[in-house]
């Protein structure tokens, strides 16, 4: 700028800067109101759809500009800055969604020859080290195991919880090339209450059985709905106090191809009249309805509920632990109305 030029602006500054204060107005209420009413549209749309992935920047931005050459310029998708949320990504389905098709997924009577994922659950108060050995003699392939664990919020679960830890990190530990990893495993702390004593017969006792059960469900729901993948062709619940099985159990199990399928437990003990060692029945919750059960039913409050193997509950339900049959054939069916949680296997 000449030096004529300067002395006429200090001498009439208003005769220069009033033009380019007009232009200035005129920019900002012609072209750049374009751009908000864009923002206000969008604004309103997302109101309306919460899940909006369109562009937060309005057509007539210096933004969409940049943005737009971008693209032109770029084959990947492309993200911007949005000045009010910030990072926002374009392709946002298929960054952050993944899609699986679960009618792909199989659930048959060769598992093992079909390579079928199972899942094992159990809710533990008290780790036995039996059954921590009697789930390791399991002869399915591990890799195709994931173990699923819950463990209440007390002086019992913390006690539980170190010694699982310990027992998962020699199995799990990736320097140890002579041990078979599972392929996953999931340990959860219990959110709800549980009862403070575990000793058999306490927990075992029926005045506690309504709030126990009820603690017993909303854990295991936990338990399933964390851990339940899209690959999940089986889940099995396995209580943590089952310390001998087959070794061929998740076979056994799955060969019967069924959507529900519980196992008969028993319990091992020394008989003081016989004077030798003897099995009885141990597990109570698999049974048949019957009349007298129905009628029970119908006369009890809603809130209430009627559990097997006690002389106060007279349902005379058919009861699966009373039909064992050493001699018989362990494949052997019955129809069931209702199952426990001690070792039933699920599609």
């Amino acid at each position: 700028m000449s030096l004529p030029t300067l002395n006429q602006i200090r001498r009439k500054p208003l005769k220069f800067i009033g033009p380019i204060l007009l232009i200035t107005i005129i920019y900002y209420f012609f072209i750049s109101g374009s751009s908000t009413s864009s923002d206000n549209s969008n604004n309103l749309q997302k109101q309306t759809n919460q899940y909006n992935y369109k562009s937060k920047v309005g057509k007539s931005s210096i933004f969409a500009n940049r943005y737009n050459n971008k693209k032109q310029n770029s084959e990947s998708p492309v993200d911007i800055i949005d000045s009010k949320k910030g990072y926002v990504p374009q392709d946002i389905a298929s960054e952050y969604i993944t899609h699986y098709d679960l009618n792909k997924l199989k659930s048959s009577a060769n598992a093992l020859q079909n390579r079928e994922n199972i899942l094992i659950l159990t809710p533990m108060s008290k780790f036995l080290p039996e059954y921590w050995s009697n789930l390791l003699n399991l002869n399915y392939p591990r890799e195709l195991i994931e173990l699923g664990f819950i463990l209440p919020r007390n002086k019992d679960g913390e006690k539980t919880l170190k010694q699982l830890e310990e027992a998962v990190k020699l199995i799990q530990n990736p320097k140890n090339p002579k041990t078979q990893r599972f392929n996953k495993i999931h340990i959860l702390r219990q959110d709800s209450h549980s009862l403070n004593s575990q000793d058999e017969k306490e927990r075992h006792a029926l005045k506690v059985q309504k709030f126990r059960r009820s603690q017993m469900a909303a854990a295991r729901n936990s338990l399933v709905f964390t851990t339940i993948g899209p690959y999940t062709s089986w889940v099995l619940w396995l209580d943590a106090d089952i310390v001998e099985t087959p070794n061929t159990l998740i076979q056994d199990l799955t060969k019967h191809n069924k959507p529900v399928v519980s196992a008969n437990c028993y319990q091992r003990y020394y008989d003081e009249e016989k004077k030798k060692d003897s099995i009885r029945p141990y597990d109570y919750n698999n049974w048949v309805e019957s009349e007298d059960g129905l009628k029970l039913a119908a006369s009890l409050p809603e809130d209430e509920i009627i559990v097997e193997g006690y002389a106060e509950i007279a349902t005379y339900r058919p009861l699966m632990a009373h039909f064992y049959d050493p001699n018989g054939d362990i494949h052997t069916e019955m129809e069931l109305d209702g199952v426990g949680g001690a070792c039933v296997l699920l599609k």
